[in-house]
């Protein structure tokens, strides 16, 4: 089906949007002076410009202009308590009060108190800590390269493993999954990385047979983030189990935006599924900066002094920061108290505010979609894209589908939908949000008035 024209209803949201907010207009026309694009993290800098934020509590963030929005981006679907949720806020301040919690480049006891915690959360024996997902994925596949003493890297298409060099390929949806995302990537690293199709347990099974017993690693999010927030089949991702099992390969599970967000520990678990290594992130944090690669020992014992340190998985100068392992250790502590009441108050939340969008797109003949959901799992789920298929019937169980511009109306998802929530006071990214504990019914319903409102502007463009 052809792309409708949104060109002119875009023109209006652009024109609406700087109306509204000259203040935040202003700022990022002067950050473009001295900022490449005017920041530094490209998928924030929406177009034409992004609300520039000066406080955050809760559910709701406030604008330069004086704007109350409604997030749901959540600190890069980050944060289950919502925005500096007290539990976290009050123990760095209590901290920084009796001058504990700048870099000291020293260690201290937090760190080993919060790796005990998430090894006994995550079922992991051993753990390091480091500050993005980038460099956990990075030290991760390297590990993986090590202990195997073989080459060859397999991902899912769609899969967005961070922003190095090991695993960018795979990650854009043009003419499919096999492009290189980046310039600058040498191609003898580009060619180790393979890439298998998302749900696919037939194309997963050929791949690793094609591959042979060059095969270090599958990395695998249970649950695609940037692809579509589209989660594994059970069969699916016990097939790669298995077959890593067989070929003598290692299993890597990306838990970045699911970790700690459906249990206190990863969503593998609820698959019955156990990785070699996993990556943590975001929910890891509460809100401060702090990733971690945690697994079996004898592989993450690659990097250390007794192999003599084969892999240079030795730390950044922000490694395990001491507000960082702070916050991390109240919040994951808080979660395991909590679960009983975290857990199914986020499941609930976020089946209604995946019901509120697609309701309120319905109400104005719009066909809307949301993914997030975990059907197979006697689990709820706090996540959501909101996809436009064009039938019905289509099913978005892989990002094929998801970002197939022949079957869903990717125009409408990608560059329409969140500046036109953004001038509703809504703040949706990229059509993926997160539910937090902290969201509330007047909450869902506010998000049900702004799609209804956005679905009507759609309507009379299509």
């Amino acid at each position: 089906m052809r792309t409708p024209d949104y060109s002119a209803l875009l023109s209006d949201l652009h024109d609406e949007h700087r109306g509204r907010s000259p203040r935040s207009a202003a700022i990022h026309d002067d950050a473009r002076r001295h900022l490449v694009d005017g920041g530094s993290h490209a998928i924030r800098l929406m177009e034409p410009f992004p609300p520039r934020i000066t406080g955050a509590r809760g559910g709701w963030v406030v604008d330069e202009d004086g704007h109350r929005i409604l997030d749901l981006w959540q600190g890069h679907l980050a944060n289950v308590l919502g925005h500096n949720p007290p539990v976290v806020t009050e123990a760095l301040s209590q901290a920084f009060a009796a001058g504990f919690g700048t870099q000291t480049g020293l260690v201290d006891r937090l760190q080993a108190e919060l790796a005990e915690l998430v090894c006994r959360l995550t079922g992991s024996e051993r753990v390091r800590f480091t500050t993005s997902g980038s460099l956990s994925t990075m030290y991760a596949v390297l590990l993986t390269r090590s202990f195997t003493g073989r080459s060859v890297m397999m991902k899912a298409g769609g899969g967005w493993h961070g922003a190095q060099p090991m695993l960018l390929k795979g990650v854009g949806y043009r003419n499919g999954y096999e492009e290189v995302d980046s310039k600058g990537l040498p191609t003898a690293l580009t060619d180790r990385i393979v890439v298998t199709r998302f749900n696919d347990p037939q194309r997963l099974a050929d791949d690793v047979a094609s591959v042979g017993d060059e095969l270090a690693c599958i990395i695998l999010e249970p649950m695609l983030g940037a692809g579509g927030a589209i989660p594994a089949t059970v069969e699916y991702l016990r097939l790669a189990r298995e077959l890593c099992d067989r070929r003598g390969a290692l299993l890597i599970l990306d838990e970045m935006i699911t970790g700690f967000r459906f249990h206190p520990g990863g969503l593998g678990a609820l698959y019955g599924v156990t990785p070699d290594l996993a990556i943590y992130g975001k929910a890891l944090g509460g809100g401060m900066p702090v990733a971690a690669v945690a697994g079996r020992a004898d592989v993450m014992e690659e990097a250390g002094a007794s192999t003599g340190r084969r892999v240079a998985f030795s730390g950044g100068t922000y490694s395990a920061h001491p507000s960082s392992m702070l916050a991390a250790k109240v919040f994951l502590e808080h979660l395991e108290v909590k679960a009983g009441e975290v857990y199914p108050r986020l499941a609930a939340i976020g089946a209604a505010m995946r019901s509120a969008c697609e309701d309120a797109f319905a109400e104005a003949g719009v066909l809307a979609r949301c993914t997030g959901a975990v059907d197979e799992l006697d689990c709820g789920s706090s996540l959501l894209t909101l996809n436009f298929p064009y039938d019905e019937d289509t099913r978005l169980t892989t990002p094929e589908t998801v970002f197939d511009p022949t079957l869903c109306d990717v125009e409408l998802r990608e560059r329409v939908l969140g500046l036109a929530l953004l001038v509703e006071d809504v703040h949706l990214l990229l059509a993926h949000g997160a539910a937090s504990t902290a969201h509330s019914d007047h909450d869902i319903d506010v998000l049900a008035t702004a799609c209804r409102r956005v679905a009507e502007r759609i309507a009379r463009h299509r």
